[in-house]
């Protein structure tokens, strides 16, 4: 069912003083556009997409205080042939409704959410970065907007979508150290959603690495300390031998999309591929062999990202970056997908024809 959507255009671009050759670091450029909704007396209403602008709410906002919120990142590229392209689009829908369903929140529709995403878009194409490794980075979440103490669901909700025109989001490979002391989430827990607070409770360990000189951490299991996550921003893939191992989503760990489409990219390339359970002991004895040969990071905003070095207790674990294959092969195809220059037959790639805007 295709919903109306109100367009407000802005009347004045911000595009003009824009330099695609010098943009500013990732998460801080926006659009000229937002959309915006509103979930009132049990659906969902009021679709429209405007200006960029700032938002106002009640102090007492239940966001605010019991932390109602998710997102969801996901990306737009032009192809060669100067096509803005979505990738995934209903698999990030369903992962947001996902998201909702957990912190108790309503969804929103699969099909209206895509095509929210294609009419943002076509409004503000001439923002997609044209160089590789830069795209549209696309933000929507949802917040609670009840105004009231007390630990409950909120009533109404508010779902925003914000374009990002981004750069990569790593520019250097990462150092990564093993967190032994704080944790991320837990079996039961909300570490399956995008949750705000779960980065939130990231950001004191993930700044005591920082002021030891590591790039980020490794998440560890709640219980023993021993069993590999994820990265602070990411999932994470090990190249042990002649096979890619990478943990299992067990309901602690992001279920990522693009974590998803490497295992699909690997599989279709030949290569074994393990989810599964993988420990820091058998991660140092692989080292010690010799047969650790790469460690990367997957997710929207890096794609990939390369690891050079792993701390793990008082061990470190180096490695040559230079010499990996199968992290540059899973990111020289997504590249090639989002641009149009590979095949896509996996059916991820939905290109935003022009559309009638109302």
């Amino acid at each position: 069912m295709k919903e109306s959507i109100k367009i407000i255009k802005t009347t004045h671009s911000a595009l003009k003083d824009f330099d695609f050759n010098n943009m500013p670091g990732f998460g801080s450029a926006f659009t000229d556009h937002m959309f915006e909704a509103d979930y009132v007396d049990g659906k969902w209403g009021n679709f429209v997409i405007k200006p960029l602008q700032n938002l106002s709410m009640h102090p007492a906002n239940l966001t605010l205080h019991y932390g109602q919120a998710i997102f969801e990142g996901m990306k737009a590229s032009l192809s060669k042939d100067g096509v803005p392209m979505l990738f995934r689009p209903f698999d990030h829908a369903r992962r947001l409704n996902k998201s909702a369903n957990r912190l108790s929140m309503p969804s929103f529709p699969e099909e209206v959410f895509v095509d929210v995403l294609k009419q943002m878009i076509l409004i503000d194409k001439a923002w997609i970065p044209p160089t590789e490794g830069s795209a549209m980075y696309i933000r929507p979440f949802m917040i609670a907007m009840d105004a009231l103490i007390g630990v409950k669901p909120s009533l109404k909700y508010k779902l925003i979508v914000l374009l990002l025109p981004v750069g990569p989001y790593y520019d250097k490979p990462l150092s990564l150290r093993a967190e032994t002391k704080y944790v991320r989430a837990v079996k039961g827990g909300i570490g399956e959603a995008k949750a705000a607070g779960n980065y939130a409770a990231s950001l004191f360990p993930f700044m005591e690495a920082k002021k030891d000189g590591y790039d980020q951490i490794m998440w560890l299991d709640a219980l023993e300390f021993k069993y590999i996550q994820e990265i602070g921003t990411m999932n994470i893939f090990f190249v042990i031998g002649d096979k890619v191992v990478t943990p299992a989503t067990d309901g602690a760990l992001l279920q990522g999309i693009t974590r998803d489409s490497f295992i699909k990219l690997m599989k279709n390339e030949g290569l074994t591929v393990e989810e599964r359970l993988i420990s820091i002991d058998e991660l140092l004895d692989a080292h010690k062999k010799g047969i650790l040969k790469e460690i990367f990071g997957s997710g929207t905003a890096a794609v990939v990202a390369n690891v050079n070095k792993l701390a793990i207790h008082d061990e470190l674990i180096e490695l040559d970056v230079t010499k990996y294959i199968v992290g540059p092969m899973v990111k020289n195809a997504m590249n090639k997908l989002r641009s149009g220059e590979m095949t896509d037959t996996f059916g991820w790639i939905d290109p935003i024809h022009e559309e009638v805007i109302v």
